[in-house]
């Protein structure tokens, strides 16, 4: 008795230059990533973070830096976080502090984002000797561990929130430049760029105009993910005292100030640090989202 024909499968739609699946079509078959329970989560909380670092009279009216009630008191309906060890409001510090970690996040952002785009931009379109000695520099910065690189420089720098957000951005310049390095040669090997040239443009015309803007999408990928490192860096620093000094309310020194009183006053560390995770999980899990996306 002969086996019945079998029918030849329906061949998958794949991508013509790569051979893969359209990553539209599977895009389009899992759904829009913005509008998941997580994603709508995550801008909401980042929404609010933003808001308490512009317009932080919005959420509170308690000031910041003085003490009009008892020390030590428990979260209430009048002091949402409690108080600090001298009848601060804990919430209206914790407000007050995301200007603070927010401006600094982004400053650090934007000093990897252009020092590490820069030096893979030259390293990737000059090549040869300029490439070498740059990336051996690269080299030397990933080898040393963020956190002793970040308080090194803050030592030469000295004390501050500007200062602790320069240390971070530096600590970033090495992903940064191996990535915009790789995208350049990547680029740089594409037909448009030879018509570039061979329609009469000079090496910096063709970098500028046409390598360095498609080269971007990934590093901008890059620096929403280190958004999120970098506030966590910042409390960090803030933490073991080498960010803002006090009383200014940031929320590593808020925890800091706050390492006497774990054992009794448990709001003190769990409140403030609950506001940190949250913060830095919503803007790792947006970054994945455009990590994917790009």
């Amino acid at each position: 008795m002969s086996n019945p024909p079998i029918s030849p499968k329906k061949p998958v739609s794949a991508n013509p230059r790569t051979g893969s699946a359209d990553p539209a079509r599977k895009r389009k078959a899992l759904g829009n990533p913005w509008t998941r329970p997580a994603a709508v989560v995550s801008i909401v909380v980042l929404a609010v973070a933003v808001l308490m670092a512009l317009v932080p009279g919005l959420f509170t009216s308690q000031d910041p830096f003085t003490g009009d009630d008892v020390a030590l008191l428990g979260p209430s309906g009048t002091h949402w976080f409690g108080t600090d060890s001298v009848g601060r409001d804990l919430y209206s510090r914790v407000v007050y502090g995301a200007r603070e970690t927010l401006l600094g996040a982004l400053i650090a952002v934007l000093v990897g984002l252009i020092v590490g785009t820069l030096i893979g931009l030259l390293a990737g379109a000059q090549r040869g000797w300029v490439d070498t000695v740059l990336m051996r520099f690269v080299d030397v910065l990933l080898s040393i561990p963020a956190l002793l690189l970040s308080l090194t420089v803050i030592i030469l720098l000295g004390f501050g929130t500007m200062n602790a957000a320069i240390a971070v951005g530096i600590t970033s310049v090495a992903t940064f430049a191996r990535l915009a390095r790789s995208q350049v040669m990547t680029v740089a090997g594409s037909d448009f760029v030879e018509a570039a040239y061979g329609s009469g443009g000079t090496q910096a015309q063709v970098l500028f105009r046409h390598i360095l803007p498609n080269s971007l999408t990934p590093v901008f990928a890059l620096a929403a993910l280190q958004f999120g490192s970098a506030i966590l860096q910042l409390s960090v620093l803030g933490f073991l005292g080498y960010g803002a000094p006090a009383p200014t309310p940031e929320w590593g020194l808020l925890i800091s100030d706050a390492r006497d009183y774990m054992a009794t006053s448990w709001w003190l560390t769990v409140l403030p640090g609950f506001v940190i995770i949250a913060v830095v999980m919503s803007a790792n899990y947006l970054s994945r989202i455009i990590q994917k996306e790009a």
